[in-house]
């Protein structure tokens, strides 16, 4: 199967337009604050696939941006997948899934979902964003108590606001706190803990076991949120609570399928009747279109190639670990113990020029900054793929040693 797209022409700044109508003339100044903090973003152009390399805005380099973390993004049996069943059953869904948007390939996919997390259902949302405020909203509101890691990603966040449940949040992966909001809460109707599993700015994990333990002494919901780990933690590859062995104290696993799984959208997964429940009361799912039959079907296909290719996520985790001890070795912490190596460089001006260095070297590793960390904690983030070579890895270690002002013989 060949796959061919015509190369775009590099994507430049927009033309000043004439002065904002009077009702949006508050942009202006909001705009000239974020580019004083240091907050501009620009618009990438990539040309070409996703994978080990990247060519953005004309300019190839090797990819340490994406979450493509198994090396499936790009993977054409994947891109056949989709194509067969785009063929099969067109490519948009056309409806919402109640009405008639639910395909044959959904219901496949859905299935596998929930025979590789080992659960009894599975729901797909058309992205992962949409999966965790469906879910949170759908499972308290007002009355009710959300607690909540300070780290957790923002749909976990915009989720909670959703919701209209009390709200505490507690500091990251602190577990006495967690147990403190539960036992100053006694009058709320409904508890529920929320965190991700692995957080995607420093690449820790969630202390899983005491969360659940503590949860299950206060009669509290369990969600977790696995986008980063769904793929690449657990025998199966199904994620943290696998890798914890806690599947009993987590009653709602939500993840995405466009991350590790190469596809796109989101799921939530869990007892047949919270499946039931969702379907009736998670708002982004009932009045969104389903997404399209295709993608689902490239989703399923990367769930297959979970189990006929376990290596992949060993690999990829072995490769991990050696670069953070190569880092550790020259006085460089990253922190976590996953596929995702942050490097804390402070401002927002140092992280955009460091990431500017690594361009120049040919290297793609984006700087993080506000709001998606806090003020002072700006990072750079490098995301490994199974695709990395042993001299992409070199390259990014002496990369990331530069800007830290490490030595250069790790």
């Amino acid at each position: 199967m060949t796959c061919r797209i015509e190369p775009a022409a590099s994507r430049s700044p927009a033309p000043a337009g004439p002065p904002l109508p009077e009702p949006l003339g508050w942009i202006a100044a909001a705009w000239g604050e974020i580019r004083a903090r240091g907050l501009e973003r620009r618009l990438r152009l990539r040309t070409g696939r996703q994978g080990r390399a990247v060519v953005l805005d004309g300019r190839p380099l090797v990819n340490f941006g994406a979450n493509d973390y198994l090396g499936y993004a790009g993977d054409v049996r994947l891109a056949k997948a989709a194509a067969k069943a785009a063929c099969a059953e067109g490519f948009g869904a056309g409806a919402s899934p109640l009405v008639s948007g639910h395909s044959a390939a959904h219901d496949r996919l859905e299935r596998a979902i929930a025979e590789l997390l080992a659960v009894d259902a599975a729901l797909v949302f058309p992205s992962g964003f949409a999966a965790n405020t469906a879910a949170i909203a759908a499972l308290v509101g007002p009355g009710d108590l959300i607690v909540s890691d300070a780290r957790n990603h923002a749909s976990i966040i915009d989720g909670c606001r959703l919701s209209r449940a009390d709200i505490s949040v507690y500091p990251h992966r602190d577990m006495r706190a967690l147990d403190a909001a539960l036992v100053a809460s006694p009058a709320a109707q409904r508890r529920l803990v929320v965190t991700d599993t692995l957080f995607s700015m420093d690449g820790t994990a969630a202390p899983l076991a005491d969360l659940c333990e503590i949860a299950r002494r206060h009669g509290a919901m369990v969600l977790v949120d696995e986008a980063h780990a769904t793929g690449v933690f657990g025998e199966r590859g199904s994620g943290l609570v696998e890798a914890a062995g806690c599947a009993d104290g987590v009653h709602v696993r939500v993840g995405t399928l466009s991350k590790a799984l190469g596809a796109g959208g989101g799921f939530v997964a869990g007892h047949a009747d919270l499946i039931r429940w969702l379907a009736h009361a998670a708002r982004p799912w009932i009045f969104s279109t389903a997404h399209p039959p295709a993608v689902a079907a490239a989703a399923w296909r990367a769930v297959e190639l979970l189990a006929e290719e376990p290596h992949r996520r060993h690999e990829l985790l072995d490769r991990a670990a050696d670069v953070r001890d190569r880092l550790a070795h020259a006085g460089i912490s990253v922190g976590g113990d996953a596929q995702i190596l942050p490097l804390v460089v402070g401002t927002a001006e140092a992280a955009v020029a460091a990431a500017a260095h690594l361009a120049d070297e040919g290297l793609f590793v984006p700087a993080i900054r506000p709001p998606s960390v806090p003020a002072g904690e700006s990072l750079l983030r490098a995301s490994l793929s199974w695709h990395h070579s042993t001299d992409d890895l070199d390259r990014l270690v002496r990369g990331l040693l530069a800007v830290a002002g490490g030595r250069s013989g790790a």
